[in-house]
C-alpha cells in the first residue's frame, strides 16, 4: 500500500483501521465544541434527543462565549444562560466565559488542542487549528449531538492537496499578504473538501500567529483542513500548555497527493481582497487612494499581540488617524489584551483616537458593535467580505494589520511601504 498523508494517519488512528482518502470511517472524537452562535440550538436537541440525558464524556466538550460578548440583547443573554445552565447539569468544566475571547485560540492557550487529534465545532473556522496539526473542522448541531451522545463521529476522508511556498519578502509584507496570494491563486473550486498540507521554507519561518493567519483562511477557499507541521516556537508553545503526551503526525515520503501547488512569494508586496470576496486580491498599490472610513484589526485571522504590534508602530508614529476614520482594535483572546496592555499597546491605540473592544470575535459578522451603514466602507483584517456581511449597502476590503494601520492615517486605502520602509 501506498503511505499516508497526515489526514489519512489521523483519521486512521482515531478509527482503529488503516483509511485511505474517501474512504468513511467512524472516528473518536477528542474535543466537541460549542459557542453561543449556534451552540444553543445544540443543546436544545441534544435535551430533547435524549430526554435530558447525560452525555458521554463531559470532559471532551468546551463551550466558548465568543461571538457576541458580553451579551448585547436580551436573546444572546438567554442563550448564553442556556449553555452555562447544560455545562452545569453535565459536569462541563470546560466553559469559556464571556471573558475569555476567541473560542479556538482561547482552546489552544488552554492546552486543550494537540496534533493528531479530532476536534468539532459550530464554527466554520474550527479549521485554523490545523495549524497545528489537528485535524479540527466546523460541523452542524446533529453532528454536535450524536457526538456528545455517543463520542464519535463519521468522516470521509478528505483528498489531500499539497501546497509549496517558496520565496522570501520583506517587512511590512506579511502572512496575511502570503494568505491572500494564496487564496487568489488555489481560488475557491480546487480545494472543496480537500486537506491542504502547507510546507516550505516561508511556512517553516512562520510564528504561531502568522500559522494562525494562513489556517484561518482555509475555510474561504472551502478547505475542509490545513495541516501546518509545528515547528520551533510553535512546538514550544504547545509543549508549555499541552498536559499530555503528543506526536506530531507526518506525511509519509510515498504519500499520494491528488496535486501539488506551488506558490511563488518571492518579493512578494502588500496584496487586498477588494469587495466582495475573498479571492478578489490585487496588490495595494494597484487601489491606492480609494475611499474608506472604518478600521478594523482583529478577529481569529489577525488578533494576536504581533499583528497589534506592527500597527502600533505606524500609529505611533504618526501619532494619529485621520479625522474621518474609525478604527477598531479588537484582541483575540483575554491573554493577547494582558501582552497588550503590558506592552502599552493600549496606550499606543488611545492616543491616536482608536477604540478598543473586549476579546472576541467581533467585526466578522453583522452581530457586532461597528457595524457598517449603507454607503460605510471598512478596512478589515477578517477573513471574509462578502456582500452585505457586515451591513446592507456596504463594503469591506481585507488586508494586513500594517494596511489598515498605513490608511487609517492617510484617511485613504495606503501601501503600509510608506510607513514601514524596505
Amino acid at each position: 500500500m501506498a503511505g499516508k498523508t497526515i489526514i489519512e494517519k489521523i483519521l486512521s488512528k482515531a478509527s482503529g483501521k488503516d483509511v485511505y482518502a474517501k474512504d468513511r470511517v467512524w472516528t473518536e472524537v477528542d474535543l466537541a465544541v460549542i459557542r453561543d452562535f449556534g451552540g444553543p440550538n445544540a443543546v436544545l436537541e441534544f435535551d430533547e434527543f435524549t430526554n435530558k440525558g447525560k452525555v458521554k464524556n463531559p470532559d471532551k466538550i468546551a463551550i466558548t462565549f465568543d461571538y457576541q460578548a458580553p451579551a448585547k440583547d436580551l436573546k444572546v443573554a438567554q442563550n448564553q444562560a442556556l449553555c452555562r445552565e447544560f455545562a452545569k447539569r453535565q459536569g462541563i468544566k470546560n466553559l469559556f466565559d464571556v471573558n475569555s475571547g476567541i473560542g479556538q485560540h482561547v482552546l489552544l492557550e488552554k492546552g486543550l488542542i494537540k496534533p493528531g487529534t479530532v476536534v468539532i465545532g459550530t464554527d466554520s473556522h474550527m479549521n485554523l487549528l490545523g495549524a497545528v496539526g489537528s485535524f479540527s473542522t466546523g460541523v452542524g448541531t446533529t453532528d454536535i449531538v450524536a457526538c456528545w451522545y455517543s463520542g464519535k463521529l463519521w468522516f470521509r476522508v478528505p483528498e489531500t492537496i499539497k501546497v509549496v511556498f517558496f520565496g522570501r519578502y520583506k517587512e511590512p509584507t506579511s502572512v496575511k499578504d502570503l494568505t491572500l496570494k494564496f487564496v487568489k491563486e488555489i481560488g475557491p473550486d480546487e480545494p472543496n473538501y480537500k486537506s491542504l498540507e502547507f510546507v516550505g521554507e516561508p511556512i517553516d519561518n512562520l510564528s504561531l500567529a502568522g500559522r494562525l493567519t494562513l489556517g484561518s483562511m482555509v475555510t474561504e477557499v472551502n478547505g475542509k483542513i490545513c495541516f501546518i507541521n509545528p515547528t520551533d516556537e510553535t512546538l514550544n508553545f504547545l509543549k508549555e500548555r499541552v498536559k499530555e503526551r503528543f506526536e506530531i503526525e507526518k506525511s509519509d515520503e510515498d504519500a499520494e497527493y491528488i496535486e501539488e501547488v506551488e506558490i511563488d512569494v518571492d518579493n512578494l508586496v502588500p496584496q487586498i481582497a477588494c469587495p466582495h470576496s475573498p479571492d478578489n486580491v490585487v496588490p495595494v498599490e494597484e487601489v491606492e487612494g480609494r475611499f474608506f472610513n472604518q478600521g478594523f484589526i482583529g478577529s481569529c485571522t489577525n488578533g494576536r499581540f504581533e499583528d497589534f504590534e506592527i500597527a502600533a508602530r505606524i500609529l505611533k508614529k504618526a501619532k494619529k488617524i485621520h479625522s474621518d476614520i474609525r478604527l477598531i482594535i479588537v484582541p483575540a483572546t483575554r491573554e493577547v489584551a494582558s501582552q497588550m496592555l503590558r506592552a502599552g499597546l493600549y496606550e499606543v491605540f488611545m492616543d491616536v483616537g482608536g477604540m478598543i473592544a473586549n476579546p472576541g470575535c467581533s467585526l466578522c459578522t453583522a452581530g457586532h458593535h461597528g457595524v457598517l451603514g449603507k454607503g460605510d466602507v471598512l478596512l478589515s483584517t477578517s477573513n471574509r467580505n462578502f456582500l452585505g456581511k457586515l451591513g446592507k449597502g456596504s463594503e469591506v476590503y481585507l488586508c494586513s494589520p500594517a494596511t489598515v494601520a498605513a490608511s487609517c492615517v492617510e484617511g485613504k486605502i495606503t501601501d503600509p511601504r510608506k510607513y514601514l520602509k524596505v
